[in-house]
């Protein structure tokens, strides 16, 4: 970023004299220049600083959404190291996407989970805005052969829960697990097994859930 790209409101990132660790502080741009006026957002402390030009290198992102994979190039500063878990935006030719990074690609095609930019050809992400939950439905009567699969398409931020209850293809089913992602990283279990642990659906890798009610009515005319 450069002086001329500055607005006054902008934030940066900049050392400042007052902070008694000395390191990098978020700061308000109170005055563009190329010897800016900016405000320390830890401490108050206005003051001038030089804003360095940022570098950034076009890496090629892969996008998992649903079934397809599209390819696409973000600009990533190359001071930036980036890891699994990491969340961003990326445009396509017909969308932009909030993805997460599901591995990140080396040369001679090795993966890893943190790299710094530079060394990066390849980051390999999902989409999480909108995200498909994989639903496995147990009916009420406990019958294994009954079991069936659906796909839930909702907000990735939109939380689910054990314990609540959901419509799936006209029946009323209690939520009893949840299995999460491996990139799921907020977390310090894989498995969600009990009530009021809220988990946000761009995180799940599958909910299991038994049939409630009606279940009972519709295993007797299916043994018929």
């Amino acid at each position: 970023m450069t002086a001329r790209d500055l607005d006054v409101g902008d934030h940066v990132v900049a050392r400042c004299p007052s902070c008694a660790d000395g390191r990098p502080q978020p700061h308000e741009v109170l005055k563009p220049s190329t010897q800016a006026t900016v405000r320390c957002l830890t401490c108050d402390h206005v003051h001038k600083t030089r804003i360095e030009p940022e570098t950034t290198e076009p890496i090629r992102v892969v996008v998992s959404v649903d079934d397809e994979s599209l390819a696409t190039e973000a600009d990533v500063p190359t001071e930036e190291t980036l890891a699994v878990g990491e969340e961003f935006v990326v445009e396509t030719d017909d969308d932009v996407l909030g993805v997460r990074i599901t591995s990140l690609e080396l040369e001679g095609d090795r993966r890893v989970e943190s790299a710094p930019a530079t060394a990066i050809n390849t980051i390999w992400t999902r989409a999480v805005d909108n995200v498909a939950v994989n639903v496995t439905v147990h009916p009420a009567d406990g019958r294994r052969e009954a079991t069936t699969s659906d796909r839930w398409y909702v907000p990735g931020d939109e939380t689910v829960e054990v314990g609540e209850q959901r419509e799936v293809n006209d029946a009323t089913v209690r939520i009893e697990r949840i299995q999460l992602r491996e990139d799921a990283i907020a977390y310090s279990t894989n498995l969600v097994d009990r009530a009021g642990e809220p988990v946000q659906a761009k995180d799940i890798n599958r909910v299991y859930a038994r049939e409630q009610g009606a279940s009972g009515w519709r295993s007797a005319w299916d043994e018929l």
